[in-house]
């Protein structure tokens, strides 16, 4: 953070859906929560407005934040936390802290330089960052900023062509892993969003398909429908899936899984983990929370297998209650993009570091000094209504 703050210079936004950012952490920001709410000032209210709802009736969106509700912590008692640490390791790779930036698309709607800001703070605070196929900045540019722990999030293209050279790219930039999801074929309605009026400026575009054509509109019969013989046309399937394993010696890990018998499916063919994902509660809405879903996976995949999981992360405590529900590291969404757009670099790594350190509050309250002693035997679930 000090680095950071030493060589982020005031930023004027260039973009009608952005405001000028801060050169330093309002007071006024005591936890990651508060990012969500000071963000209203910073980002106008379109934009706000699609990146914070979720679809249909938000039932899912409101799941994935409940559901922590109803898991406690227990405290432990005389536990020598004082040689405790957050290491760990994914895929075999040694991470500071089991924190990832989710794969968040279009990062220039909430600050100028977008997604070069938020690798800055990923390089800062020593974190994974999951780069996505719709970023507002190509890949071969974020990562001349810090390809050490890069991530490359991607969506099957309708042409395989596209979809291989998006892989060599990445292969090529120094990606270390593909994140590839599946749960988001089609996009799902965001009433907030069209209420408010929500367009994409100009300046705003995936800057990772410039380079293919656009997809043309497909002449469908009259009696066929516009979402099964239209928009999942070009959908992926197991196949595309399996000859996708095939193209690349990187690992591949799946986002988007919410049922065991599809975990283990992948895990047989050879897919190297999952993340337990409903999209953030903007794809399917009525889905399970993440957090619900998450011990089944667990029980059924076993305790080799690598799980992350994303949904509704806010705190350091609900870090710890995903790990312990069975989870080996979280990803965080939107609170990088409410971050990004309050102040820069500079907010993602503080938001950062307020959730390693409330982890760690937890950690040592807990009886935990290391992420191995996080287990179910450290929480106690109650179902709604039940307590």
């Amino acid at each position: 953070l000090v680095s950071l703050r030493a060589n982020i210079p005031m930023k004027e936004s260039t973009l009608p859906s952005s405001r000028a950012k801060l050169d330093s952490i309002p007071q006024q920001i005591t936890c990651v929560q508060d990012y969500s709410e000071l963000a209203k000032q910073y980002i106008d209210h379109p934009s706000y407005e699609y990146i914070s709802a979720g679809s249909g009736n938000e039932q899912t969106l409101q799941a994935n934040h409940t559901a922590f509700n109803h898991i406690a912590i227990y405290n432990r008692l005389l536990v020598d936390c004082s040689q405790g640490n957050t290491k760990g390791q994914i895929l075999g790779t040694p991470i500071a802290h089991p924190i990832l930036l989710a794969p968040v698309a279009f990062q220039k709607l909430v600050h100028p330089q977008g997604e070069l800001e938020t690798v800055r703070a990923a390089e800062a605070t020593q974190t994974p960052m999951i780069v996505s196929t719709l970023s507002s900045t190509s890949l071969e540019q974020i990562a001349q900023q810090a390809p050490a722990q890069l991530w490359f999030q991607l969506y099957f293209q309708p042409q395989r062509a596209h979809t291989l050279d998006l892989v060599r790219r990445a292969e090529a930039a120094g990606y270390r892993t593909l994140v590839v999801t599946l749960d988001a074929s089609i996009q799902a309605s965001n009433r907030r969003a069209q209420k408010a009026g929500f367009v994409f400026p100009e300046q705003v575009s995936p800057q990772n398909l410039v380079h293919y054509p656009v997809p043309g509109q497909k002449q469908l019969q009259p009696d066929s429908s516009i979402i099964f013989q239209g928009m999942m046309g070009d959908a992926p399937n197991w196949q595309d899936l399996a000859w996708l394993r095939q193209q690349t010696q990187l690992p591949i890990l799946v986002k988007g899984v919410l049922h065991p018998q599809d975990a283990l499916q992948l895990m047989e063919m050879g897919i190297n983990g999952v993340v337990v994902s409903n999209h953030g509660g903007r794809a399917l809405d009525g889905v399970p929370a993440a957090l619900q879903a998450l011990p089944a996976i667990r029980e059924a995949l076993g305790q080799s297998a690598t799980i992350l999981m994303d949904g509704g992360i806010q705190s350091g405590y609900h870090v710890f209650k995903a790990l312990a529900c069975g989870a080996d590291a979280v990803l965080v969404g939107r609170p990088q993009l409410y971050s990004l757009g309050v102040a820069g670099a500079l907010g993602v790594a503080h938001m950062i570091r307020l959730l390693t350190e409330e982890l760690q509050l937890c950690m040592a309250l807990a009886g935990c000094p290391t992420l191995d002693h996080i287990d179910q035997n450290c929480i106690f679930s109650s179902k709604p209504g039940g307590e």
